[in-house]
Protein backbone atom coordinates (compact mmCIF):
# COMPACT_ATOMS: atom_id res chain seq x y z
CA UNK A 1 0.00 0.00 0.00
CA UNK A 2 1.56 3.29 -1.00
CA UNK A 3 0.30 7.07 -1.60
CA UNK A 4 1.66 10.44 -2.59
CA UNK A 5 0.84 11.71 1.00
CA UNK A 6 -0.09 10.20 4.05
CA UNK A 7 -3.78 10.47 3.47
CA UNK A 8 -3.48 8.83 0.46
CA UNK A 9 -1.55 5.80 2.01
CA UNK A 10 -4.40 5.95 4.56
CA UNK A 11 -7.29 5.86 1.98
CA UNK A 12 -5.35 2.95 0.33
CA UNK A 13 -5.36 1.14 3.03
CA UNK A 14 -8.58 1.53 4.19
CA UNK A 15 -9.99 0.28 0.88
CA UNK A 16 -7.57 -2.58 1.43
CA UNK A 17 -9.32 -3.99 4.59
CA UNK A 18 -12.99 -3.60 2.91
CA UNK A 19 -12.00 -5.20 -0.35
CA UNK A 20 -11.88 -9.13 -1.31
CA UNK A 21 -8.55 -10.23 -1.84
CA UNK A 22 -7.40 -14.19 -1.98
CA UNK A 23 -4.47 -13.76 -4.26
CA UNK A 24 -3.86 -14.22 -7.74
CA UNK A 25 -7.47 -15.42 -8.39
CA UNK A 26 -9.69 -13.83 -6.82
CA UNK A 27 -12.84 -13.38 -7.88
CA UNK A 28 -15.21 -10.18 -8.37
CA UNK A 29 -17.80 -9.68 -6.35
CA UNK A 30 -21.10 -7.46 -5.99
CA UNK A 31 -21.26 -6.77 -2.79
CA UNK A 32 -17.52 -5.17 -2.09
CA UNK A 33 -14.83 -4.32 -4.01
CA UNK A 34 -12.14 -7.01 -5.21
CA UNK A 35 -8.44 -6.35 -5.74
CA UNK A 36 -7.14 -8.24 -8.93
CA UNK A 37 -3.26 -8.59 -9.35
CA UNK A 38 -1.84 -8.70 -11.59
CA UNK A 39 -4.45 -6.54 -13.27
CA UNK A 40 -5.93 -7.14 -16.61
CA UNK A 41 -3.19 -5.19 -17.88
CA UNK A 42 -0.42 -7.45 -17.75
CA UNK A 43 2.29 -8.89 -16.42
CA UNK A 44 2.42 -9.09 -20.42
CA UNK A 45 -0.27 -7.56 -22.22
CA UNK A 46 -1.30 -7.46 -26.21
CA UNK A 47 2.72 -6.88 -27.18
CA UNK A 48 3.71 -10.00 -26.18
CA UNK A 49 7.41 -10.54 -25.82
CA UNK A 50 10.79 -10.64 -28.44
CA UNK A 51 13.00 -13.97 -28.75
CA UNK A 52 16.62 -13.81 -29.69
CA UNK A 53 16.86 -17.14 -31.12
CA UNK A 54 20.58 -16.66 -31.10
CA UNK A 55 21.32 -15.50 -27.78
CA UNK A 56 18.78 -17.37 -26.41
CA UNK A 57 17.30 -14.80 -25.09
CA UNK A 58 13.14 -13.75 -24.45
CA UNK A 59 12.97 -9.61 -23.77
CA UNK A 60 9.64 -9.46 -22.06
CA UNK A 61 7.80 -6.21 -20.87
CA UNK A 62 5.65 -5.83 -18.25
CA UNK A 63 3.34 -4.02 -16.02
CA UNK A 64 2.74 -4.53 -11.98
CA UNK A 65 -0.64 -2.96 -11.32
CA UNK A 66 -3.35 -4.10 -9.38
CA UNK A 67 -7.21 -3.22 -10.35
CA UNK A 68 -10.04 -2.32 -8.15
CA UNK A 69 -13.29 -3.85 -9.28
CA UNK A 70 -16.67 -4.49 -8.13
CA UNK A 71 -19.71 -6.11 -10.50
CA UNK A 72 -22.50 -3.83 -10.66
CA UNK A 73 -25.97 -5.79 -11.20
CA UNK A 74 -27.04 -4.96 -14.87
CA UNK A 75 -30.64 -2.82 -14.01
CA UNK A 76 -28.18 -0.19 -12.07
CA UNK A 77 -25.40 -0.66 -14.92
CA UNK A 78 -28.62 0.38 -17.16
CA UNK A 79 -29.81 3.04 -15.51
CA UNK A 80 -26.73 4.95 -15.30
CA UNK A 81 -26.43 4.76 -18.85
CA UNK A 82 -23.71 2.15 -19.41
CA UNK A 83 -23.24 0.48 -22.65
CA UNK A 84 -21.07 -2.19 -24.20
CA UNK A 85 -17.77 -0.56 -25.85
CA UNK A 86 -19.47 -1.12 -29.23
CA UNK A 87 -22.23 1.02 -28.72
CA UNK A 88 -20.03 3.83 -26.98
CA UNK A 89 -19.29 6.68 -30.08
CA UNK A 90 -16.02 6.81 -31.14
CA UNK A 91 -14.29 10.28 -29.30
CA UNK A 92 -10.38 10.83 -29.53
CA UNK A 93 -10.59 12.86 -26.89
CA UNK A 94 -12.58 11.34 -24.44
CA UNK A 95 -10.18 9.47 -21.57
CA UNK A 96 -12.96 8.48 -19.26
CA UNK A 97 -14.16 5.53 -20.81
CA UNK A 98 -10.97 2.93 -20.24
CA UNK A 99 -11.50 -0.98 -20.63
CA UNK A 100 -14.30 -1.85 -18.00
CA UNK A 101 -14.43 1.12 -16.27
CA UNK A 102 -18.66 0.64 -16.38
CA UNK A 103 -18.68 -2.08 -19.05
CA UNK A 104 -22.15 -4.86 -19.22
CA UNK A 105 -20.82 -7.82 -19.94
CA UNK A 106 -22.78 -9.87 -22.67
CA UNK A 107 -24.87 -12.69 -21.31
CA UNK A 108 -24.39 -12.07 -17.62
CA UNK A 109 -26.93 -9.76 -15.08
CA UNK A 110 -24.03 -7.91 -14.49
CA UNK A 111 -21.85 -5.24 -15.60
CA UNK A 112 -18.20 -4.72 -14.24
CA UNK A 113 -16.67 -1.75 -12.64
CA UNK A 114 -12.91 -1.48 -13.02
CA UNK A 115 -10.52 1.39 -11.32
CA UNK A 116 -7.55 0.47 -13.76
CA UNK A 117 -4.04 0.18 -12.10
CA UNK A 118 -6.16 1.61 -8.83
CA UNK A 119 -5.77 4.88 -8.89
CA UNK A 120 -6.26 7.95 -6.40
CA UNK A 121 -9.55 9.56 -7.12
CA UNK A 122 -8.33 13.04 -6.77
CA UNK A 123 -4.36 13.10 -7.66
CA UNK A 124 -4.74 10.11 -9.99
CA UNK A 125 -1.86 8.01 -9.10
CA UNK A 126 -1.90 4.86 -8.34
CA UNK A 127 -2.03 2.95 -5.40
CA UNK A 128 0.89 0.60 -5.80
CA UNK A 129 4.52 1.84 -5.28
CA UNK A 130 6.81 2.25 -8.37
CA UNK A 131 7.61 0.84 -10.02
CA UNK A 132 4.34 0.23 -12.15
CA UNK A 133 6.11 -1.86 -15.22
CA UNK A 134 9.28 -3.35 -16.44
CA UNK A 135 11.36 -5.02 -18.86
CA UNK A 136 13.18 -7.94 -18.51
CA UNK A 137 15.96 -10.80 -20.33
CA UNK A 138 14.75 -14.29 -19.47
CA UNK A 139 17.15 -16.74 -20.73
CA UNK A 140 15.11 -19.59 -22.69
CA UNK A 141 17.36 -22.50 -21.54
CA UNK A 142 16.96 -22.53 -17.24
CA UNK A 143 14.17 -19.57 -17.34
CA UNK A 144 16.78 -17.36 -15.70
CA UNK A 145 16.22 -13.55 -15.46
CA UNK A 146 19.18 -12.17 -17.09
CA UNK A 147 18.64 -8.26 -16.08
CA UNK A 148 14.98 -6.81 -14.86
CA UNK A 149 14.41 -2.84 -14.84
CA UNK A 150 12.18 -0.24 -14.85
CA UNK A 151 10.86 0.63 -18.30
CA UNK A 152 9.73 4.50 -18.33
CA UNK A 153 10.21 7.75 -16.58
CA UNK A 154 8.24 10.01 -15.11
CA UNK A 155 8.51 12.98 -17.46
CA UNK A 156 5.20 12.87 -19.25
CA UNK A 157 3.64 11.44 -15.45
CA UNK A 158 2.63 13.54 -12.21
CA UNK A 159 -0.17 13.99 -9.87
CA UNK A 160 -3.57 15.80 -11.11
CA UNK A 161 -2.35 14.57 -14.46
CA UNK A 162 0.52 17.43 -14.60
CA UNK A 163 3.40 16.45 -16.00
CA UNK A 164 6.46 16.46 -13.46
CA UNK A 165 8.96 16.75 -16.61
CA UNK A 166 11.21 14.37 -14.67
CA UNK A 167 13.64 12.09 -15.86
CA UNK A 168 13.85 9.78 -13.25
CA UNK A 169 13.33 6.11 -13.89
CA UNK A 170 9.97 5.21 -12.07
CA UNK A 171 8.99 2.38 -14.33
CA UNK A 172 5.12 3.45 -16.06
CA UNK A 173 2.59 1.61 -17.21
CA UNK A 174 3.08 0.10 -20.96
CA UNK A 175 1.06 -1.30 -23.89
CA UNK A 176 3.38 -2.75 -27.17
CA UNK A 177 6.18 -4.86 -27.26
CA UNK A 178 9.30 -4.71 -28.45
CA UNK A 179 11.82 -5.95 -31.08
CA UNK A 180 15.27 -7.03 -31.25
CA UNK A 181 18.09 -7.06 -33.68
CA UNK A 182 20.83 -8.83 -35.02
CA UNK A 183 23.40 -6.54 -33.49
CA UNK A 184 22.21 -6.94 -29.84
CA UNK A 185 19.84 -3.96 -29.57
CA UNK A 186 16.31 -3.61 -27.73
CA UNK A 187 13.82 -1.14 -29.66
CA UNK A 188 10.57 -0.21 -27.40
CA UNK A 189 8.23 2.17 -26.73
CA UNK A 190 5.25 0.96 -24.70
CA UNK A 191 5.62 3.76 -21.99
CA UNK A 192 3.60 6.77 -21.31
CA UNK A 193 6.83 8.64 -21.37
CA UNK A 194 6.43 9.35 -24.99
CA UNK A 195 10.20 8.15 -25.53
CA UNK A 196 11.33 5.53 -27.80
CA UNK A 197 14.31 3.42 -26.87
CA UNK A 198 17.22 1.41 -27.29
CA UNK A 199 18.85 -0.98 -24.71
CA UNK A 200 21.78 -2.94 -24.91
CA UNK A 201 20.36 -6.65 -24.50
CA UNK A 202 23.45 -7.69 -22.70
CA UNK A 203 23.09 -4.99 -19.72
CA UNK A 204 19.81 -4.02 -19.97
CA UNK A 205 21.02 -0.39 -20.29
CA UNK A 206 19.67 2.14 -22.59
CA UNK A 207 21.92 3.61 -24.83
CA UNK A 208 19.77 5.87 -27.00
CA UNK A 209 15.85 7.37 -27.07
CA UNK A 210 14.23 9.87 -28.52
CA UNK A 211 10.54 11.60 -28.22
CA UNK A 212 7.80 11.21 -30.48
CA UNK A 213 5.13 13.22 -31.17
CA UNK A 214 2.54 10.82 -29.94
CA UNK A 215 1.72 7.78 -27.44
CA UNK A 216 4.01 4.87 -29.18
CA UNK A 217 1.76 1.88 -27.66
CA UNK A 218 3.06 -0.17 -30.58
CA UNK A 219 5.08 -2.86 -31.13
CA UNK A 220 8.31 -1.89 -33.32
CA UNK A 221 9.64 -2.79 -36.85
CA UNK A 222 12.66 -3.61 -37.81
CA UNK A 223 14.01 -4.15 -41.78
CA UNK A 224 16.91 -3.92 -44.04
CA UNK A 225 16.84 -2.28 -47.28
CA UNK A 226 20.20 -1.89 -49.63
CA UNK A 227 22.50 -3.49 -46.33
CA UNK A 228 21.08 -1.03 -43.74
CA UNK A 229 19.05 -1.44 -41.07
CA UNK A 230 15.27 0.95 -40.62
CA UNK A 231 13.48 1.31 -37.13
CA UNK A 232 9.48 2.05 -37.39
CA UNK A 233 7.08 2.43 -35.63
CA UNK A 234 3.13 3.95 -35.32
CA UNK A 235 2.64 6.51 -33.02
CA UNK A 236 -1.10 7.19 -32.16
CA UNK A 237 -1.41 7.11 -28.39
CA UNK A 238 -3.54 5.17 -26.89
CA UNK A 239 -7.02 6.74 -24.61
CA UNK A 240 -6.08 4.06 -21.66
CA UNK A 241 -2.45 4.80 -21.41
CA UNK A 242 -3.87 8.95 -21.43
CA UNK A 243 -1.01 9.43 -23.75
CA UNK A 244 -1.40 12.12 -26.71
CA UNK A 245 -3.30 11.32 -30.32
CA UNK A 246 -2.01 11.12 -33.59
CA UNK A 247 -1.29 9.47 -36.86
CA UNK A 248 2.54 9.01 -37.25
CA UNK A 249 4.27 6.56 -38.78
CA UNK A 250 7.86 6.82 -38.25
CA UNK A 251 11.18 5.39 -39.78
CA UNK A 252 14.77 5.71 -37.78
CA UNK A 253 17.82 4.66 -40.16
CA UNK A 254 19.89 3.08 -37.91
CA UNK A 255 23.84 3.96 -38.37
CA UNK A 256 25.68 2.07 -41.69
CA UNK A 257 27.77 -0.50 -41.03
CA UNK A 258 31.42 -0.01 -42.03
Amino acid sequence: MWGLTPVDQLVCRIQFQQASYKGQYTPPEADRHSIEYPGYNGGSDWGSVAVDPTRGIIIANYNDMPNYNILVPRAKADALGWKPRDEIPYNPHDTGHAEGAGDPQIGVPYAVNVNAGWRLPYTGMLYKEPPYGGIRAIDLRDGRTVWDRPLGTARRNGPFGLPTGLPINIGTPNNGGSVVTSSGLIFVAAATDDLIRAIDMKTGKEVWSTELPAGGQANPMIYTQNGREYLVIVAAGHHYMETPVGDYVLAYALPEQK
